[in-house]
């Protein structure tokens, strides 16, 4: 069983095997479930970005790359 202690200001560190185990690098967010006695910790799963340009993807073609390559 790997353990941490919690801090005055309820801070706790990760302990290198979770974070090896997650795949944790500093940035990255943390989910937690509760289950009646018990907290499942895993890595947060970031919702996708509004990519700005994913409405154009209609002229991201083969055809229009070439058409537009001397632009």
């Amino acid at each position: 069983m790997i353990t941490s202690r919690i801090t005055s200001k309820a801070q706790t560190t990760v302990p290198q095997a979770v974070r090896n185990a997650l795949g944790l690098k500093a940035g990255d967010e943390l989910a937690y479930e509760i289950r009646d006695d018990r907290v499942t910790l895993t890595k947060a799963r970031v919702p996708g970005r509004d990519d700005p340009f994913a409405t154009f993807e209609e002229w991201d073609s083969e055809a229009d790359r070439r058409a537009y390559a001397d632009l």
